[in-house]
């Protein structure tokens, strides 16, 4: 379409005829960045509903990638033992049988040693609040026994004029512990459905895209797939290396509790950067409120460490190379997930970004199409070489050269 402007009149006065505008006189870059604009601007729009969407059933999403994260850990040993009982149903059950006998024998084992330690702990921390008063009567500040009663009562008083609020916190720390409960339930019983029949499962969900689409989507869900698996057992075994180091350490420089804190900071390794730091800072402060600040001090020499092994030998060398991701991109995606989703958004945010990028590199190199010649070659008959001829096995039967 056109659009028919008259110019102003010249220096003689007189106009100088009609000027057609079309769309070749708006400049490349612009119309190029148009397009990318509004593009883009739809699918911000459409993943912040999605994300919305999504946060409005949280209940029923965590629980599902909770279990999709077990079954890529256990799903080799489903395998494995389905080779061995001839019997997939068997499998799944002696997996999660002896997945939850795992973990509840260790909680178990994770709560005597919590027992049998608070004890000494809690009289550790009394002898040093008793520390503290001391240096604040003898120190430079040399506050009075009555005004540090006066702070203490201001506080205690602070505590009972908010304690609706803190009864409020309670109720909802309780409704919270329901909600954990019932995704727990969840999570398990999806988890059986994936180790089951999760082949099943997917083969369905490809059956719903369009059939020029399932072959793209199928080979880009397995590459997904494996690198989710790759991701977990590699975070498992970084997780395991934080854990053994930071739990041998506090077990030698005699910190209290050392077998507590070894599980709290494996549990807490599985959410990259944040993880290591707040399990990291727990560790110190539990040196320092046990043992004093030269102990405190070693533990946090020892924590640096791990985490220097982890971020400059583990995280590049092991983990770059199973999910190819940058630390960069890494260090984001948690910030992004610790904003919108806060906890689970931290834990899930990089094996979703590294799902999304094995399957963005599939699509985009079109590697389907690679696939699907490779499998029609694997149905041919096979060559036989002999010396520089080749033969096929059909020819080779019938007695008749190719």
């Amino acid at each position: 379409m056109t659009q028919l402007e008259s110019l102003p009149p010249n220096s003689n006065g007189l106009s100088t005829g009609p000027l057609k505008h079309t769309a070749q006189d708006v400049p490349n870059a612009v119309r190029i960045a148009a397009s990318w604009a509004w593009r883009i601007g739809l699918i911000i729009i459409v993943s912040g509903g999605l994300i919305w969407l999504l946060s409005q059933i949280s209940l029923l999403v965590i629980p599902v990638m909770v279990a999709a994260l077990l079954s890529a850990l256990l799903s080799p040993v489903t395998n494995w033992l389905t080779t061995k009982v001839k019997r997939r149903g068997i499998a799944t059950a002696l997996t999660i049988v002896g997945f939850v006998v795992l973990i509840v024998g260790a909680l178990a084992l994770v709560g005597r040693q919590l027992t049998v330690g608070f004890h000494d702990l809690w009289a550790e921390a009394l002898h040093g609040v008793q520390q503290i008063q001391t240096w604040l009567q003898d120190g430079p500040l040399h506050l009075t026994a009555d005004q540090i009663d006066k702070y203490i009562q201001d506080a205690s008083n602070a505590l009972q004029n908010n304690s609706n609020s803190i009864v409020s916190g309670a109720l909802t720390f309780g409704s919270s512990a329901g909600h954990f409960a019932a995704g727990l339930l969840i999570a398990l019983f999806v988890l059986i459905f994936f180790l089951l029949e999760g082949s099943k499962i997917w083969a369905f969900l490809v059956g719903l895209m369009p059939r020029q689409a399932r072959a793209a989507t199928d080979g880009a869900g397995h590459k997904g797939w494996v690198s989710l698996g790759s991701y977990v057992r590699i975070q498992m075994f970084v997780a395991a290396v934080d854990a053994l180091g930071i739990g041998v350490g506090a077990a030698i420089i005699q910190v209290p509790l050392a077998l507590p804190l070894a599980v709290l900071v494996f549990l807490g390794s599985f959410i990259p950067v944040v993880g290591a730091l707040v399990t990291g800072a727990v560790a110190v402060l539990l040196a320092l409120v046990a043992n004093g600040p030269v102990n405190a001090l070693i533990m946090l020499i020892i924590v640096l460490a791990v985490q220097q092994l982890e971020s400059h030998i583990l995280q590049p060398l092991v983990m770059g190379k199973a999910v190819s991701l940058h630390p960069v991109g890494v260090i984001l995606a948690v910030a992004a997930g610790s904003y919108l989703a806060g906890i689970p958004g931290a834990l899930f945010s990089v094996p979703l970004l590294a799902v999304v990028n094995s399957a963005v590199r599939y699509i985009a190199a079109r590697q389907w199409e690679k696939d699907a010649v490779a499998a029609s070659e694997a149905k041919q008959p096979s060559a036989l070489k002999i010396g520089d001829d080749s033969i096929t096995s059909e020819t080779a039967a019938s007695g008749s050269p190719e």
